[in-house]
């Protein structure tokens, strides 16, 4: 006995057209007219989009930053994901310094294990750089982490020097490793810091002045230039400006082979939101994440970007800290103020809303932005990020008739507020499968236990 979804318009990233879909087990078997077969489940899905379950390139769950952890851990961060119609996430683990990779992995996996309501994956970050490090490279590779993540800010905690990046680069050529870059500039970061200091400079509004667009467009140039020496590919997460994007163009016209991932927050909130120079509010502090907001000249080049394929994947940088009990830890020092926000459950929604419905992208792009490219370049593609014979049946059911507002009174995500408070959404993932299971029937999560499996991705070979 199967599923059969019938009657919606299936939408891939480079097609759409009317279908039934029948699913045996966690397998999408055919794709047509008339397939069904008796003993079949029925889900009249007329009226609806089918798109392939969405990605989240960026989350970090459980993530002990130090003073405190953030607000969701995996179990209420992937509930929220396939509420929002992502069937799969890539989160980051992070190296320790004077620690190894490998017992980051393990840490990773015991605070995942049997709590996923997705499927997951993991990219892990890199901190400390030697020998073993480097031989480590090649274990993580072996055991399904293909992807990595490198800080070129944070400089006390997890900033590496440009020799780091370089040797870093070179290992992971020579094990189908692929390497994401967090690019802002961390010496001037902290000298910004301590300027505003020296002024007694403490609110939230002071947050984007220390990191400026420029130091992302340094970073950016700096991480381009090792990268063309290496004659290796590298990816950049969390684009948030015009300046970057510009110099990326300028690298890709030389040849150079760059990835670029944005998120719903660079396109749909600017700078405003952190209030004027002289006000005593602290609402700023929802907004505090790295790289900050921008203007709004930034989100239409983004914009843009994402629809003359410039950037790749919509990630969200999920890294969710609760107003009340987290962000006010930075209450009299901007510098202290957790960074990040929540996104996981809004991302699809919004893109579709603001993306596709105002013209800015369509849905074969959206699909492609969310779902599709990150497949690919992460190493899921086809079980991942499409609908075809033979693929994962990760299949959002959208109706795009369904709105309401976004509200931090009706999420799943485990946080106290929402970036995105009083947003319109139009369309909604009604149905959601995950390998053929229904997570979520009728908007309502269903599977009340975590099926969430760990995916063990292929060593990176390009877009």
């Amino acid at each position: 006995m199967g599923i059969l979804l019938k009657g919606g318009k299936i939408i891939t990233a480079v097609d759409e057209y009317y279908s039934d879909i029948r699913i045996e087990g966690e397998k999408i078997v055919s794709i047509g007219r008339d397939i069904g077969k008796p003993g079949d489940e029925v889900i009249s899905v007329e009226g609806c989009y089918l798109f392939p379950g969405g990605i989240d390139t960026h989350t970090h769950f459980d993530l002990d930053v130090g003073s405190t952890v953030t607000a969701d851990d995996f179990s209420s961060g992937t509930r929220a994901a396939v509420v929002g119609g992502t069937t799969t996430i890539l989160d980051y683990g992070c190296q320790n310094r004077g620690s190894t990779l490998k017992s980051a992995l393990k840490e990773q996996h015991r605070k995942s294990e049997g709590k996923c309501y997705c499927d997951y994956g993991f990219h892990m970050g890199i901190t400390d750089w030697n020998d073993e490090t480097s031989k480590e490279i090649e274990d993580m590779v072996n055991s399904g982490v293909t992807s990595f993540k490198m800080y070129m800010a944070y400089k006390k905690t997890m900033q590496v020097d440009d020799g780091v990046i370089y040797k870093a680069l070179k290992r992971c050529k020579e094990v189908g490793g692929l390497i994401t870059f967090h690019c802002e500039n961390g010496d001037l970061i902290e000298t910004f810091i301590e300027e505003a200091r020296k002024n007694n400079i403490r609110g939230p509004y002071y947050h984007p002045l220390s990191r400026p667009a420029e130091i992302e467009k340094e970073a950016i140039d700096r991480l381009i230039m090792i990268a063309e020496i290496a004659d290796t590919p590298v990816y950049v997460v969390h684009l948030s400006s015009s300046l970057g994007l510009m110099s990326i163009l300028e690298g890709k016209k030389r040849g150079l082979e760059i990835y670029v991932e944005t998120c719903p927050q660079y396109l749909l909130l600017n700078d405003s939101r952190y209030g004027e120079k002289d006000s005593s509010s602290f609402e700023g502090a929802k907004y505090v994440m790295s790289p900050p907001l921008r203007k709004e000249y930034d989100q239409e080049v983004l914009w843009k970007g994402l629809s003359q394929g410039e950037i790749d994947t919509i990630g969200t940088d999920h890294c969710s800290f609760n107003y009340k009990g987290q962000k006010d830890i930075g209450k009299d020092d901007f510098s202290k103020i957790p960074n990040g926000g929540p996104g996981v459950e809004n991302r699809m929604g919004l893109i579709y809303t603001y993306g596709v419905l105002s013209g800015k992208i369509n849905m074969n792009e959206m699909v492609a932005l969310t779902s599709t490219n990150a497949a690919k370049i992460f190493g899921l593609f086809p079980e991942k990020g499409t609908i075809a014979v033979g693929s994962d049946a990760d299949i959002v059911v959208w109706d795009p008739n369904e709105s309401f507002t976004i509200t931090a009174k009706i999420q799943t995500q485990k946080v106290d507020y929402n970036p995105y408070e009083g947003f319109k959404q139009q369309g909604r993932a009604i149905h959601v499968l995950l390998r053929g299971n229904k997570v979520i029937y009728n908007g309502e999560l269903v599977e009340k236990e975590p099926i969430g499996k760990y995916l063990f991705r292929k060593p990176f070979s390009g877009k």
